[in-house]
């Protein structure tokens, strides 16, 4: 559905140190590494976007399979014309495995032990 250099309208769903993860209107989320987000160097990455601000991307990589992006803001006047809107902010992508890893280090220490 996307290529590679189209540039897309988003909404910010999340903010963390490394960069900015946003939403397409079909579901596919994407994140725009605090690399991508200016030339210059960048201090605090919430400067630049907040969550539930709809701002343009434009796609470095694609994956349709699991509906992501790698995203650039660094070349484009990412905020023109779009006003905020609030939405629910995505969970960070470790929260999954912070909260499951004692779990799954459990269940392999069992398994093994069953093992003997």
């Amino acid at each position: 559905m996307y290529k590679v250099d189209d540039v897309i309208n988003c909404t910010v769903c999340g903010i963390e140190k490394y960069g900015i993860f946003i939403r397409t209107e079909d579901d596919y989320t994407g994140l725009i590494h605090i690399s991508e987000i200016s030339s210059d160097f960048v201090r605090n990455v919430s400067d630049y976007a907040k969550v539930g601000e709809k701002i343009k991307c434009q796609v470095l990589e694609v994956n349709d399979e699991l509906k992501q992006l790698k995203l650039t803001i660094k070349h484009l006047n990412f905020k023109e014309g779009y006003s905020r809107e609030e939405i629910s902010k995505l969970d960070s992508g470790f929260d999954t495995l912070k909260n499951n890893l004692p779990k799954w280090i459990e269940e392999k220490k069992q398994e093994f032990s069953d093992k003997k």
